[in-house]
């Protein structure tokens, strides 16, 4: 294998130099991209892992995966294997409860939804007040086949779509605090949308390419699989590039 390597040409050899450079260079330059949210982490002493919601083409980068283990498993339900470093892996093939929510298939008619919620949950004093709160949350359409939740990968930043810091309400209050550091009064960056837990992060934005964030993790049937006390703070791509900014900020 030596011998036949030194047996190229000079400029076969310079041509593969110069790709070896390229490919490097865009690597590195793949794995810079996502902003360090380092001094964030370590200033609010957050010790829950910061997660990404991903939709990407291809879930292999992800791994280790893990699938939701039965037909309406909540999204939630996979918040231990997040500290373990894995990630959750939905389809419609394979979705759990988020699927209304994050990749368009229903298990129910509307009429069904509304019943269910209003009847059974009790979360709305009429079934046409519930129509319009769902009308107004109409749900996150996937631009790719796998929705992919669990820690941030930095080589995948580009199928990035929102970031999730699990907060209590201490550190919750000085992401709120930097979440308006460079907006303008007319334009609040920080809201808390009703929507289930799995739809406060990405149903509830509507536009991805705007910097905003959303108080989460207030959604009844999720608060089990989180530690008591714990919110979500849930913030688009450029709001998180801000936050990051903001922290490195003297």
């Amino acid at each position: 294998m030596v011998r036949r390597i030194f047996d190229v040409d000079p400029l076969t050899c310079s041509r593969c130099a110069a790709l070896m450079r390229i490919v490097a260079v865009s690597t590195f330059k793949e794995v810079i991209m996502q902003p360090d949210p380092a001094a964030i982490v370590e200033t609010l002493s957050i010790g829950e892992p910061l997660i990404g919601f991903y939709d990407a083409p291809d879930p292999a980068p992800f791994a280790p995966l893990v699938e939701p283990a039965a037909g309406r498993e909540c999204v939630f339900a996979s918040y231990a294997r997040w500290r373990e470093g894995k990630t959750l892996h939905l389809t419609k093939e394979k979705h759990g409860c988020g699927a209304p929510q994050l990749l368009g298939v229903r298990g129910r008619s509307r009429e069904q939804m509304v019943k269910f919620l209003v009847d059974e949950e009790g979360l709305r004093a009429s079934h046409e007040l519930m129509d319009l709160w769902l009308d107004a949350a109409p749900g996150y359409q996937p631009r790719h086949e796998h929705i992919l939740i669990g820690p941030l990968k930095a080589a995948q930043y580009d199928y990035l779509r929102s970031v999730t810091f699990y907060v209590n309400a201490d550190q919750l209050a000085v992401l709120v605090t930097g979440s308006s550091y460079y907006r303008r009064p007319d334009d609040p960056p920080v809201v808390a949308p009703f929507s289930s837990g799995c739809g406060q992060l990405a149903s509830v934005f509507g536009d991805f390419d705007v910097p905003q964030a959303v108080i989460g993790a207030t959604d009844q049937a999720m608060r089990k699989h989180l530690e008591p006390g714990l919110l979500a703070f849930t913030v688009t791509k450029p709001m998180f590039e801000l936050l990051c900014r903001w922290a490195d900020d003297p």
